[in-house]
């Protein structure tokens, strides 16, 4: 359930009734400031306006798929969301052109993260397995 109220504060309401606040639902506006500038030329402004709509836009994005992404869990009764629930959650909503990208770079950051775990084999041991 969403309060629509135009040009004033938004809030949402969480599972159990309770209101969450506007600035723990939407991404910080120096962020998406910060990130719109980087397409935009040097020179280019960014209106308050702009930044307010686009925080707005990602947001709900954001949630829309992490949304579809939670529901996938708990019907297969597992409490974590990972990112291969995510590029599903994109892919069934038809953000295909999003999807494979995010797989490529999951691919290559769990790549990473292995390398950079160094004996992690000998981790495992450890604990006395």
């Amino acid at each position: 359930m969403v309060d629509n109220n135009v040009g004033g504060s938004c809030s949402n309401y969480n599972e159990n009734g309770g209101i969450i606040k506007e600035q723990d639902r939407l991404l910080p506006i120096a962020n998406v400031g910060r990130i719109m500038k980087q397409i935009l030329p040097q020179n280019a402004k960014i209106s308050k306006e702009s930044k307010e709509t686009m925080q707005e836009c990602v947001s709900e994005f954001i949630s829309f798929v992490t949304s579809e992404a939670s529901e996938k869990c708990r019907k297969e009764r597992r409490k974590t969301v990972n990112g291969d629930d995510i590029c599903w959650a994109l892919a069934t909503l038809g953000f295909d052109d999003y999807a494979e990208p995010m797989r490529r770079y999951l691919h290559r950051y769990r790549e990473l993260e292995v390398d950079r775990t160094p004996n992690n084999n000998h981790n495992v041991q450890d604990r006395g397995n």
